[in-house]
């Protein structure tokens, strides 16, 4: 006998609860539960949402985990992979958008809750450059270099360049570390000095460099590293 009218009523249950009770109302492991549930609507999905959140450490690490790592879970299709990340563009325009609209610098906090929905677990370190004008809004963000688990290479002249390119008058650098721990290493200051000097020839601003990691942030402006 087929289990599919109970696995109807729990789901009838978690969507009125949600309904009623809005973002909070349900529990990490129901809200992928859920999700999992549209792609594949047969099928008993806690089980799987449970091993999802064992696999990447929280809600945050499935969401933000890249498709080759979600289908690699015994269990996962790509209807179920592709489900779960579109839960997490939809969370990024979101809080892009809340970025966009006011001077970087006077929305400092949505910036980083950005940057940390975006790059906080990702498994391999990534650098970002934040181009912004002379009103500083946010008129580009993008991915420069990617690299290994540890170590992803910035180059000063690159960065510089682009920033000419898209007539920039400032730019955020920013990169995850893999590890957790934001904590900036010597190259990650140097690096960063190296820039300021460079961009100061053609008043191109540094307003910092923001290091991500799931345990945090750090900005070496705030930490008087720059």
């Amino acid at each position: 006998m087929s289990d599919a009218p109970d696995n109807n009523g729990h789901r009838a249950r978690l969507r009125r609860r949600l309904f009623e009770g809005g973002p909070d109302a349900l529990q990490d492991h129901e809200l992928v539960e859920y999700l999992l549930a549209l792609a594949i609507p047969r099928r008993d999905t806690k089980p799987l949402a449970k091993a999802l959140l064992k696999e990447f450490g929280g809600i945050a690490g499935v969401l933000t985990a890249d498709a080759e790592r979600l289908a690699r879970v015994s269990g996962m299709g790509e209807t179920s992979v592709a489900a779960l990340k579109a839960a997490h563009a939809a969370a990024l325009r979101l809080t892009r958008a809340q970025v966009t609209e006011q001077p970087v610098l006077s929305n400092w906090q949505a910036l980083l809750d950005y940057l940390r929905a975006d790059m906080a677990h990702h498994a391999i370190e990534r650098v970002r450059v934040l181009h912004l004008n002379s009103k500083n809004l946010l008129i580009r963000d993008e991915l420069m270099n990617e690299g290994s688990v540890d170590e992803a290479p910035v180059y000063v002249r690159e960065v510089i360049r682009r920033a000419i390119d898209l007539g920039s008058s400032a730019i955020i650098l920013v990169h995850n570390h893999p590890s957790g721990d934001p904590s900036p290493s010597r190259a990650d200051i140097e690096i960063t000095r190296q820039v300021i000097e460079a961009g100061k020839r053609l008043n191109i601003a540094v307003h910092d460099h923001i290091v991500i990691g799931s345990g945090g942030h750090v900005s070496l402006r705030a930490q008087g590293l720059i």
